[in-house]
């Protein structure tokens, strides 16, 4: 999958990278966050509680302040979460930075 006009670059840190077993994704643009998370989701399963839930994220290098509790699936709002609408555009850099555990 080369660096098309239609991707994004995602950036693992950490125990992200460590889960996954990439250090970055490229994934299809345009995207919301939404849609990324639960790709990521299906494709590592227990990312999102397991990692994204304590990472910070940023993208293009500036931190955002997401609300994931809607993407929990017991959820019944779903509309309840902030941040999690933003789109993506294609060249963006999405960066999950999980806090470095020192255990």
């Amino acid at each position: 999958m080369g660096m098309g006009k239609d991707t994004f670059t995602l950036l693992l840190f950490a125990s992200a990278s460590t889960y996954t077993g990439a250090e970055t994704l490229t994934l299809p643009a345009p995207s919301s966050l939404r849609q990324i998370f639960t790709t990521l989701e299906r494709m590592y399963p227990g990312f999102v509680d397991k990692v994204l839930k304590s990472a910070a994220v940023t993208v293009n290098l500036e931190y955002l302040d997401i609300e994931l509790d809607g993407l929990d699936p017991a959820s019944t709002d779903p509309g309840s979460t902030t941040g999690l609408d933003m789109l993506i555009k294609p060249g963006d850099e999405v960066g999950i930075i999980p806090p470095v555990s020192s255990g």
